[in-house]
Formats: C-alpha cells, structure tokens, sequence
C-alpha cells in the first residue's frame, strides 16, 4: 500500500477518510517528538518544564536529560492523499507520567488505532499502555524507537517481553526521522484496517 503523505486535504479526488490515531507510551519515550516529525501543521503540545513537584513521583531513569514533559496532550495532523484510502490523520499524543493517565479515556475516544512507542531501556513502561488499548480492543502496533546508544533488541524479543498477541505488529523506527515515523503509521492503518475494513467510509472522529 502506497501514500503520498502531505497534501493538501481535499486535493484528493475521493473524498478523505478523517482518523483519529493515539500516540502513547511511556515517560520521555518519544511521543511529542514523533507527532512534530510527522505533523504538516504546527503542532499543538502542551510541554512544561519539570520542576521540583515532581521529585520522587516521575522517574527519570534512562531519560535523566529530559527537562519538559507533556501534561495534556500533544496534536498534529498527516494527509495521506493517494488512492485507494485517502485520509487525514489525526494523531493526538498521550502524557506519560502516571499522575495525568486520567486524560487518556479522552484523548482515546473515537480513536481507529493507536501507537504504542516502546524504549528498550524502559520496556515495562510499554505495559501500562499495552494492557490499556488491549482492554479497549483498539487495533495498535508497538514501535521500538531505538535511542541512541541503547540496546537494540529484535522485535521478536519485544514482542515475548511484552507478552504480546502474535496478531499486533512490532516494528523498529525513530522517530526524529519523517520516513521512519511514517512507516509507523502506515503499518497502523494497514493494521487497523484488517480489523475495521469499514474505516475508510467517511469521517470518524
């Protein structure tokens, strides 16, 4: 399945399919990062700086560097133009930390499909995340955004450590990477509509 990604809605001669897509993962895995990589608009996030509040309730292991953190949400947009499924994505990231885990019910509502971004030297933050798009029986994929300097592991060893369904697809990417990000989304939908293939009937979100 081909796209051409980035222009214009409407360019389309079908009418575009609207797709809301969750973004989520654990703390400091990348979820902001992947959004603006991959948003054609200015991306809405909701970044503040961490401060002292959170001393002893974020854990900062593996990410010591990272200074601001998502406490809503963050929101970009994606047009997939070419045929046969021309859409536009919505993508809407998730916060990590588990003090604004009430805001995913929300930000999940209505969603078609969901990233669950994984850090290899994080691994059991993916679970919570996990078990949520499990229980809400929403179509998602686990993609390992390969950090520099840490292990890489295959994604058949992720996909044993995370207990998953032999049906989700696991693949490797980073996401400070348009191409890589976008193949992310693309394997999503792909996902998503081998278990909705009435997603592309209009707009859903």
């Amino acid at each position: 399945m081909a796209y051409a990604v980035g222009s214009e809605p409407g360019s389309a001669a079908a009418p575009l399919a609207e797709l809301k897509i969750v973004v989520a993962g654990g703390f400091g895995v990348g979820k902001t990062t992947m959004v603006a990589t991959l948003s054609e608009i200015a991306p809405l996030t909701t970044e503040e700086v961490l401060t002292d509040a959170g001393r002893g309730i974020d854990d900062l292991t593996g990410v010591a560097n990272k200074t601001t953190t998502t406490v809503a949400m963050d929101f970009g947009r994606i047009t997939f133009a070419d045929p046969p499924h021309p859409m536009i994505l919505f993508l809407f990231g998730t916060p990590g930390q588990e003090r604004f885990w009430f805001a995913w019910s929300d930000l999940s509502y209505g969603a078609v499909g969901a990233v669950v971004l994984a850090d290899t030297r994080r691994l059991g933050d993916s679970f919570a995340a996990v078990s949520y798009f499990e229980q809400l029986q929403t179509p998602f994929v686990v993609a390992i955004n390969e950090f520099d300097g840490a292990y890489r592991y295959t994604p058949d060893e992720v996909r044993q450590a995370l207990e998953l369904d032999p049906g989700v697809p696991v693949l490797t990417c980073d996401v400070r990477e348009r191409a890589s990000a976008t193949t992310v989304l693309i394997r999503l939908v792909e996902h998503s509509l081998r278990r909705r293939p009435h997603l592309t009937s209009g707009a859903l979100v």
